[in-house]
């Protein structure tokens, strides 16, 4: 399959469409007109932006890969996975909140909170899996080495966060440095549990579980995560390139 049309029917689509989003909840600001989870407008701009990732990775494997909707929502939550690929999250989940771990640990003021939070996160952030980790990433290591794969999807995928940002009120709290850092990690974890596994869930799943666990993160050894990231960047890479002769990916 030509890598290229992964641009035309993939991001350039989902770029468009959370472009216009934030077009039209700019004008609706300059109007004086509240946007954000506040009103309805404002949540329903939220909802059709957020979604943009997923709906054109959808399009794309029915158009690219000869999959119908129902094998898309079939991997979605096909939970009927491999031990070891269960058991690499949790290295990189161990790793990756090191400094969480070491520190306050994780709060919550009931068990349901952190569940609730997870299940949450899987329609709002799992869902992005479909386009960027089942979809864009794969499709430009045909092309591209692992590593400049990943970075491209984190620049494409970092552009896309900051726009919805923007639509749901929040971009002027973020603290990017630590954002874009935590987000390139990401990247690299979720790249490489897709080489390996070749499931959209696992990604789904994990995506779902750093968002989760991120949110009642009670404090931080800022060094020790800072380090934790480097590892499992480096984890990362070693799991792709183990992963690669199996299921015939590129370097």
């Amino acid at each position: 399959m030509d890598e290229r049309k992964i641009f035309t029917q993939y991001l350039l689509p989902t770029m468009v469409q959370i472009i216009f989003i934030a077009g039209v909840a700019a004008v609706l600001k300059h109007g004086g007109v509240e946007t954000g989870y506040a009103t309805a407008i404002g949540i329903l701009l939220i909802a059709v932006a957020g979604v943009s990732s997923a709906l054109w990775g959808t399009v794309y494997q029915c158009r690219c890969n000869g999959k119908h909707i129902a094998d898309v929502i079939k991997d979605f939550f096909q939970v009927r996975q491999s031990v070891k690929a269960y058991l690499l999250v949790i290295v990189f989940l161990l790793v990756d909140f090191s400094g969480v771990i070491l520190s306050g640990g994780f709060q919550a003021d009931s068990l349901w909170f952190p569940i609730l939070l997870f299940l949450k996160a899987l329609v709002f952030g799992g869902i992005e899996e479909i386009g960027w980790r089942c979809s864009f990433q794969p499709a430009l290591e045909g092309r591209l080495t692992y590593v400049a794969a990943t970075f491209v999807t984190f620049v494409c995928w970092g552009i896309w966060h900051l726009l919805f940002f923007y639509i749901d009120g929040s971009l002027s709290a973020v603290d990017l440095p630590f954002f874009l850092l935590g987000l390139l990690t990401n990247c690299f974890i979720l790249s490489a549990l897709y080489s390996y596994s070749g499931s959209l869930w696992i990604c789904v799943m994990t995506h779902a579980l750093i968002s989760a666990l991120s949110q009642i993160a009670a404090g931080e050894m800022v060094v020790v995560g800072m380090g934790g990231k480097v590892v499992c960047v480096v984890i990362a890479v070693g799991v792709y390139r183990k992963a690669r002769p199996q299921n015939g990916l590129h370097n």
